[in-house]
């Protein structure tokens, strides 16, 4: 069956939510998702890295996929669930249920214990995937430094076009745009390329990508947003000056550990949505440097 992926423009990796004991909250989805639109940011991917999906057991990520696609029917956002980082057949039945309830479209990792090494052997992997959820379409997520699968986006695109009909495009999350625009470019431009970097989102937009799923679209979404339609005006030195800003708050929240407990702090002090912590074995920032970090970061945005 071949089916279509049309979604173009900006999507955020949304954070699970969790309560003091860890457990998953979803009964601030709705307004978490009404935040993002009212923001400019239409899309949503669930499960992924910021949405810590390798830590949450199936039945968590299949509530937080039905929670979401209840909220997005309200919104009309595009929906894409993360499915991989999980067992075999944990990966398997996340896709076919992803795909029962009708969502948007499907993200998967590769294999994170025997990584595969060859174009082909990811193709085999994904074959699956596609097979589990045949009418939804499937993107690969592209993040070497996390997953240690670094296989050449352009060749895997070329090898894969007439392997898995319904691969659409990969999250790409790495700074390697020459490797990037080679994605892009591949298969007759068959392919849409999600820049995954919210350091590259300025250069990327300049040199012709058009879509970006970035951890910043969560609490600070006026950036990614300012700079598409900078880089869409030809305001080449505004969206210079957005990005470098960018990336110096980004910077500055890493400064204090690790990303994802960082931009979940970030979000609580200053959106309206609070997330929670991050989950074990993340380590999320000392109580008593919560001062220092919104005094440190408050001045940049």
């Amino acid at each position: 069956m071949i089916v279509n992926f049309t979604f173009i423009g900006l999507m955020a990796p949304v954070f699970t939510i969790f309560n003091q004991d860890f457990s998953v909250n979803t009964d601030k989805i709705p307004s978490y998702a009404n935040y993002l639109l009212d923001s400019g940011i239409k899309g949503i991917l669930v499960g992924a890295s910021s949405g810590e999906g390798t830590s949450l057991s199936v039945q968590e990520r299949k509530i937080l996929t039905e929670a979401w696609t209840s909220a997005v029917r309200n919104t009309s956002q595009h929906l894409m669930v993360q499915v991989g980082g999980a067992p075999f057949p944990d990966v398997v039945d996340l896709a076919r249920h992803a795909d029962t309830l009708g969502v948007d479209s499907i993200l998967t990792l590769p294999e994170l214990y025997f990584k595969p090494t060859k174009s082909q052997e990811l193709i085999s992997y994904l074959k699956f995937i596609s097979a589990a959820a045949p009418n939804t379409p499937l993107l690969y997520y592209h993040h070497p430094s996390l997953s240690g699968v670094n296989i050449d986006m352009a060749e895997f695109l070329n090898e894969a076009s007439h392997q898995v009909p319904n691969l659409k495009g990969v999250k790409y999350a790495s700074n390697d745009l020459a490797v990037a625009h080679a994605a892009l470019r591949a298969a007759n431009g068959k392919y849409r390329i999600f820049i995954g970097s919210d350091h590259v989102i300025e250069p990327a937009f300049s040199v012709g990508f058009d879509s970006a799923i970035v951890a910043s679209s969560n609490a600070f979404p006026r950036y990614s947003k300012e700079i598409l339609q900078a880089v869409k005006d030809k305001q080449l030195e505004r969206a210079i000056d957005l990005q470098q800003n960018l990336t110096k708050i980004m910077t500055t929240v890493t400064k204090f550990g690790s990303k994802v407990p960082g931009m979940k702090l970030a979000m609580n002090l200053f959106t309206p949505i609070n997330v929670g912590l991050a989950r074990p074995p993340l380590q999320n920032l000392n109580p008593h440097r919560i001062g220092e970090f919104r005094s440190t970061l408050e001045p940049l945005l």
